[in-house]
């Protein structure tokens, strides 16, 4: 029988990002199944937060303070609302939910880590996180190199530690004839859609596209995203050669447009989790180009819808972008690879369902 459920969100902020992304897909799908479901936005509300405010949603936004205020006014909160599942997203939102749920008698406190947590450790981070999960029932990672670094980690759980791959929802292909010339593609085009960090090292996408570009003449890339390295970014394409071949469209809502447009997603991250545009480009069988680390690696490791390269190699990116250039047959076989995991193992349904099982104590945890 249905049991509607009460369940908060809890994050950093609702700022354009992967988690903040997937919240907000949970949030659409658990409020269509019936429930009701409402976020608690520590810092900002966010262009994300701002989308599901204009749906309905409410969004809490209380604003920065010390933890123990913030804690306090989290306790309040949860006491007077009454949820019957508080889900904080990642380290922060656990150390300044998950106890203060726990003391107004949430029935179900999880924590979701978003991140790889990859060693060596910020000790001191993990040990306070470790101490406050305590009050969680349970502990989600959202690939099994997440779950295994963290079980690795000082005071951790072991047993309430279990692998929830992350899910998005299918992105729909779009006609592209319509919209005029800045979508007109010369050749095979690359996608990146994603915050332009550090760790992201797109400059090692941006040296192989150059390095790739002499055997594929028409070769272009779009950098979808905006972030702190921007600038040194776009002088590293001009230094390079290739700022006629790399398009920088900064930060952008209608990202299907890209997705559909491109014939390969690359990622050249130092380090990653499950990146959401990752499965976004799986739903419509784009074939991927990445670096060996964390989730991508394990994303790959199933499907085997793409080429994985060592990070930072600039000269095996380069190989592998032509490799799929000249090979319309490998293309397609990847392609068909994508949709058949994604369908299988990363919709956002499936995710949906096993934190469902989660709320509702059916979930196994480990013995």
């Amino acid at each position: 029988m249905f049991q509607r459920m009460k369940i908060i969100h809890v994050i950093y902020s609702m700022e354009l990002g992967g988690a903040e992304v997937l919240v907000a897909q949970l949030c659409r799908m658990q409020r269509a199944n019936g429930h009701d479901v409402s976020v608690f936005a520590y810092s900002k509300l966010g262009s994300v937060g701002e989308g599901l405010r204009d749906e309905g949603f409410e969004i809490y936004v209380p604003g920065e303070a010390p933890p123990a205020r913030t804690m306090l006014r989290y306790y309040r909160q949860f006491a007077a609302l009454r949820p019957d599942v508080v889900h904080c997203h990642n380290s922060a939102a656990t150390l300044q939910g998950a106890l203060s749920a726990r003391l107004a008698g949430v029935r179900c406190v999880i924590s979701t880590r978003h991140s790889l947590v990859a060693p060596p450790y910020d000790v001191a981070g993990e040990v306070k996180y470790n101490l406050i999960a305590r009050s969680c029932d349970v502990i989600t990672g959202i690939c099994e190199i997440t779950c295994e670094n963290l079980r690795g980690g000082p005071l951790a759980q072991k047993e309430k530690i279990v692998r929830v791959y992350n899910g998005s929802s299918a992105i729909e292909r779009v006609d592209l004839a319509p919209l005029g010339d800045e979508f007109v593609k010369r050749g095979l085009t690359l996608v990146f859609v994603g915050r332009l960090a550090a760790v992201k090292d797109l400059g090692t996408l941006l040296r192989a596209v150059a390095l790739a570009s002499v055997k594929v003449p028409e070769l272009q890339a779009w950098i979808v995203g905006d972030g702190p390295v921007r600038k040194d970014l776009e002088a590293l394409a001009t230094a390079l050669g290739v700022a006629d071949r790399v398009r920088f469209w900064g930060q952008r809502m209608d990202t299907d447009r890209f997705f559909s447009a491109a014939d390969v997603f690359a990622m050249s991250s130092v380090s990653e989790g499950l990146p959401m545009s990752l499965l976004q480009a799986m739903s419509l069988g784009i074939p991927a180009v990445l670096t060996d680390v964390g989730g991508m690696a394990e994303v790959l490791g199933l499907s085997k819808s793409g080429l994985l390269t060592p990070v930072g190699d600039s000269v095996a990116m380069s190989e592998a972008i032509v490799r799929l250039a000249e090979g319309q047959a490998l293309r397609a076989e990847f392609a068909r690879r994508a949709v058949e995991t994604y369908r299988a193992e990363f919709t956002l349904e499936r995710m949906d369902a096993a934190y469902m099982a989660i709320y509702r104590g059916e979930y196994e945890l480990p013995v």
